[in-house]
This record gives C-alpha cells, sequence and structure tokens, in this order.
C-alpha cells in the first residue's frame, strides 16, 4: 500500500525533473521483478558511450518536422462503478493522496478517462440505467435520474478534473434503457437485443421506436453531469456494439445503424442542445475495419474519431495505421484493454505501445480500480477477473503493475506531445525484443519510451535525426523511459 511519504518522494522526483530537464537527460524505469516503480535509473550519455559487455541495440528516432505524426491527448482508465464505490471507501485524506497519484504530474498524470453511463459489468447488483422508470415506456424521459451510483461517478471525475485540468473524459454506455429496446430488458436475453429505432423494420431506423428517445438520452446525461462540474467531452453510443450476451448489460448495433442514429438524431440532439461533446465512432475490436469506416462514410459531419478495444485475437495494431492510411484526418484511440492479475509483466505496455505506434492519440485501460475480490462487479456474467490498475483493501490501496506499466507513458508523454516517427523496434518470436516510441513534448524536451522484454540488461544507442545520439542501459524486463533535453 501507498503511503504519503512515498507521494512525497514522488512529488519532489517530479520537481527535480522539471528542474533538470531544460539540459540534462533523465531516465526511470519500472520492471517485472517490481524493484523498480517510476524509479530513477542511470540517465543515457551524449554520443555512442561505452557498452561495456551488454548487448547493444541501435534505435532511430525522427524529431524533426518530418517525423510528426499524432498529437497525444493522454492515458488513463475506465471509471467503472467498482472503481467509484471501492474509492469511496476510502478516508477523504488517502483518497486525496491516491488521486494525486493517479492524475497530477507528481504520479501517473493521467488525462483521458472513459466512464461507463449507466451500469457495465463492473457494477454491483443490480443492472441499471439512468432512465429504468421501472421497466414501463417514458418517452418523455421525465423519470430521467442519474440516481446514487450516477450522481457518486460525476462527483468522482469533478474531483479528478480539479487535480487534472487537462483531463478528457469519454462516456460510453453499455445499454439503453430497456423500455427503448426490442427485449425490453438491459440485460439477460440475447433475443432481439437491439435498439427499438426501426431499423430492424422495413421502415427503417427511426421511422417507429425510440431513436429520438436515445439521443437525448445522451443530452440528458451529458447535462446531468456538466451541472455536477464532469465536462463530458465525448461519447461512443454503445460499448462492443458487435457484443450481445446475456449475463451483464449489452447492445447490438448494426454499423448502418450506428451511422444513421448518430447522423439524424444523435449528432443533430447535441447540436441543437448547445453541446460541444465529440461522437467516437465503434469502440470495439480492431477485427471489423469496415464498421468504423461506415460510420465515418455515413456520419462524418458528426463523427471524427475512432475508439478501437483489443480483444481481437491475435490483436494486431498496424490495422490502426493502414485506418489511418485511408482517414488521415481522423483521429485513433484505444479504449479498451484488461488488466487481469494473470497478464504477464509487460500488458499495459504492450497496449499503450501498439495504439502509440500506430497513430493512437491515447490508450485508456479496463479499468482504473476495483476491491480485493476485483469488484465489485455484477453477480449474472461479465468479467469477475479484471483488476483494476488501483486494488483498495482495508482503508488502504495498492499501485498494480500495470500502473506504472502506464506510467511509464503517461507521466513523461503529456497532452500536447507528438509522437515521432521512428525505427528499431523488433521483438523476437518466442523470445523478447524491444520496443519503443518517442515524442516531441510542449516543452521541447523529448521523451522515449523503450520496453526491453528480454531477460538480460541491453544497451541502447537512440539517434535522432535532428543531429544527436543518446546511449544507456536499459534494464531486463523493463519499461525504461529517457527524457532528453531539446535539441540544440
Amino acid at each position: 500500500m501507498r503511503t504519503s511519504g512515498v507521494l512525497l518522494s514522488l512529488a519532489a522526483l517530479s520537481h527535480a525533473a522539471l528542474e533538470k530537464r531544460a539540459d540534462s537527460a533523465l531516465a526511470y524505469s519500472s520492471n517485472a521483478a517490481g524493484n523498480y516503480k517510476l524509479s530513477p535509473v542511470a540517465a543515457p550519455v551524449q554520443g555512442t558511450g561505452n557498452p561495456g559487455g551488454e548487448s547493444t541495440w541501435q534505435l532511430s528516432v525522427d524529431d524533426t518536422s518530418s517525423g510528426h505524426k499524432q498529437t497525444i491527448v493522454g492515458f488513463g482508465a475506465a471509471v467503472t462503478d467498482a472503481t467509484v464505490t471501492s474509492f469511496n471507501t476510502l478516508s477523504s485524506s488517502t483518497l486525496q493522496n491516491l488521486l494525486n497519484e493517479l492524475m497530477t504530474s507528481a504520479g501517473a498524470g493521467f488525462a483521458l478517462m472513459r466512464h461507463t453511463i449507466g451500469a457495465s459489468d463492473l457494477s454491483g447488483d443490480p443492472a441499471y440505467t439512468y432512465d429504468d422508470n421501472g421497466g414501463k415506456e417514458d418517452p418523455s424521459l421525465s423519470g430521467f435520474n442519474l440516481g446514487d451510483r450516477g450522481t457518486a461517478m460525476a462527483q468522482m471525475l469533478a474531483k479528478m478534473k480539479s487535480l487534472q485540468p487537462e483531463m478528457k473524459v469519454l462516456g460510453s454506455p453499455w445499454s439503453a434503457p430497456g423500455w427503448m429496446k426490442l427485449n425490453g430488458a438491459i440485460d439477460g436475453n440475447t433475443k432481439n437485443n437491439n435498439l427499438n429505432d426501426g431499423y430492424l423494420t422495413s421502415g427503417g431506423t427511426g421511422s417507429t421506436g425510440y431513436s429520438s428517445q436515445f439521443a437525448q438520452y445522451f443530452v440528458k446525461y451529458i447535462q446531468a453531469y456538466e451541472t455536477l462540474g464532469a465536462h463530458i467531452d465525448a461519447i461512443t453510443i454503445q460499448n462492443e456494439p458487435l457484443n450481445s450476451q446475456a449475463g451483464y448489460p449489452t447492445m447490438y448495433v448494426f454499423d448502418w445503424e450506428s451511422a444513421q442514429l448518430i447522423q439524424n438524431y444523435i449528432g443533430p440532439a447535441l447540436a441543437n442542445a448547445g453541446l460541444n461533446t465529440e461522437i467516437w465512432a465503434y469502440d470495439h475490436n480492431t477485427d471489423v475495419t469496415s464498421y468504423p469506416q461506415t460510420v465515418i462514410n455515413q456520419a462524418g459531419q458528426y463523427v471524427n474519431s475512432v475508439a478501437w478495444h483489443c480483444y481481437a485475437s491475435n490483436v494486431d495494431w498496424t490495422v490502426l495505421s493502414n485506418f489511418h492510411s485511408s482517414n488521415p484526418g481522423v483521429k485513433q484511440y484505444m479504449t479498451e484493454c484488461w488488466t487481469p492479475a494473470s497478464g504477464s509483466w509487460h500488458q499495459a505496455a504492450d497496449f499503450t505501445m501498439g495504439p502509440l505506434q500506430n497513430w493512437a492519440a491515447g490508450v485508456t485501460a479496463w479499468t482504473l480500480g476495483t476491491d480485493a475480490q476485483d469488484g465489485p462487479h455484477l453477480s449474472s456474467g461479465g468479467c469477475d477477473s479484471c483488476r483494476g490498475l488501483v486494488t483498495i483493501n482495508n482503508g488502504g490501496y495498492t499501485l498494480n503493475p500495470a500502473y506504472y506499466m502506464m506510467a511509464q507513458f503517461s507521466k513523461f508523454m503529456p497532452p500536447g506531445a507528438i509522437v515521432l516517427n521512428g525505427s528499431g523496434s523488433y521483438t523476437y518470436s518466442g523470445s523478447g525484443g524491444v520496443q519503443s516510441v518517442a515524442s516531441l513534448n510542449p516543452d521541447g524536451s523529448r521523451t522515449v519510451v523503450i520496453e526491453n522484454t528480454f531477460n538480460n540488461d541491453l544497451y541502447v544507442t537512440v539517434t535522432m535525426k535532428s543531429g544527436d545520439k543518446w546511449s544507456g542501459n536499459i534494464p531486463s524486463e523493463s519499461v525504461t523511459t529517457w527524457v532528453l533535453p531539446a535539441a540544440a
């Protein structure tokens, strides 16, 4: 568990980094063994240095304007009901310490949070939305109410925003209210697990049902959160629209249906309400690229970003680069990947590194916080082993390995940093490798994050296109971040 003393040392470390950043290099590492946790390690030296007997590795970074790629929006995780419920068991002082470690430059500096609109599988029983109305139809949405859990979530997001002014919030629903659906249920049924919007009838989307009410549901939710101090920067209209399961809230939405709902209903509803909330497409796996492409093609007036998840078999993040080639003006994000206790030490580094190398502007893990039982979660289905970046237990908290792996990026690549083109990353089949990504930061400094999955240290040399060269040790089985001064 963390203590205020450790937090103070992190703050001092951050202050020292700011003081030194202008004229000297710094290095920090987190490793598989756990003895490095954003820990200062030997900084790289200019030139080729002296590798001694260590294996060497060469990386190249184009830190000139020709190497500029996407601009970072932020990193973070999903704020679920499990997160809010577990966080709110902490004393006010302990919670403040935790939020400082998550949101400020003394800790991870997270600046992108996804949150669940109503229940997800990481909610305690029962499942709910913001307008259940006892299961009865509510076409006027007069029964709309955040309830205790929605209110607590908005308040938690507002606290985070007060510590991290640059924080962006993405909201995603797991299901529409049951009365808006063909099966009349939030969960428990995969038959007709669709919005009752006319899409599956000969009349088409909006010809019957609740397309307009579905759009107004988003308007009311955004306005209600805003009232509580939680500005919603973006939404997706459905989490995992191609996933229909009975045990927890889900809803199937076809690609053309999603495009029509956004273009004809949700987009205009947000605009008419004077809301600047963005709409991002898809929010699902990388193996059906035709889905977000259809939404972009048909609802591009309102959609200029795509959200991807990591659960495709043999996930290949180059899908994002291919999508960028076809849609160079569209932003992309990796919005969900779980961090189970059974995952490899570098799992969170991989689902952050890969998307960054392939044009993602931000990454959010699933989920931010859970209790010692990986919950609370629904008793009927979904994930019962989704451990948060933080585990809350007995009035204290533990920052898990995935927290440190993501912080190796988020702490040193702030919003506004520009990802740089690079080469030299390579992973051998079954025997480890090196992956890297670099950025040019708003203050002119440069960040290079290097993942070494070999079980031996490496001596790495990074050659910058601007003319300088930096070399240093990268510990075995670690993610190490170099913060280099601005190019001369």
